[in-house]
């Protein structure tokens, strides 16, 4: 066979292609290693765009299903901030329903009570003005009244204790003032009692010592009574 002869090449996944028998031209060989080689290169440049398309994909998927859960997470946020917003509304409504119906209490009050609220201290100021010139009138009268008072409150006192002096038993009134500083008479009424009572005191001693003398000699001398009496 001679070298314009055609020429077959196998090919294999891991292994060169497997010149012809007629190959004998180191050249030749050289070229078909090389386009071997090339080839070769080719499809692990193929493969690995592959695995980073597939890496790609997985990496986007994660990146989508973390979105999708933040965007779930967002709407729940959102959610709870409407439900929020909602009440907030709610009470700012019922606070301006609040502050328009003060204010129209206000109103009113300006308009109708203030007024009547004038014209009655208006009243009080006259009415004061005039009790400040009738007050120190009746001032002294309550004066006047409270000694005339006090004098027939002491009167009164003095005649229920002379009531209940008289209305008093003869002995107890003879005690009290005899022995009592607190009886309601003179001081000269007191004093002649006393000396009365001291005088019937020293007599009545004087009879209980000369009785007492007595009986001692009559007991000394043996006498016998009735029989024969104490001279």
């Amino acid at each position: 066979m001679n070298s314009g002869s055609r020429q077959q090449t196998y090919f294999d996944k891991d292994q060169p292609p497997i010149a012809h028998r007629s190959l004998d031209n180191p050249a030749q060989e050289r070229n078909v290693s090389k386009n071997w080689q090339e080839s070769k290169v080719g499809k692990a440049e193929q493969s690995v765009s592959t695995g980073k398309l597939e890496a790609a994909l997985k990496k986007m998927s994660k990146q989508a299903t973390q979105y999708e859960f933040q965007m779930k997470e967002l709407e729940s946020q959102l959610s709870q901030s409407l439900s929020n917003f909602r009440a907030i509304d709610s009470l700012f409504k019922e606070a301006s329903t609040g502050i328009k119906r003060n204010f129209k209490r206000a109103d009113q009050s300006l308009h109708l009570q203030i007024p009547a609220i004038e014209a009655s201290l208006d009243e009080s100021v006259d009415t004061l003005s005039e009790l400040t010139q009738t007050l120190p009138k009746i001032r002294t009268q309550v004066q006047d009244i409270r000694v005339v008072y006090d004098s027939g409150r002491e009167k009164a006192q003095n005649l229920v204790m002379d009531l209940t002096w008289l209305d008093t038993s003869f002995h107890e009134r003879w005690r009290r003032t005899i022995f009592t500083p607190n009886a309601p008479v003179s001081g000269r009424w007191k004093a002649f009692m006393r000396f009365l009572f001291a005088i019937s005191f020293f007599l009545c001693c004087m009879v209980v010592w000369v009785g007492l003398g007595g009986a001692y000699r009559a007991y000394r001398h043996k006498l016998v009574w009735g029989e024969r009496l104490m001279s």
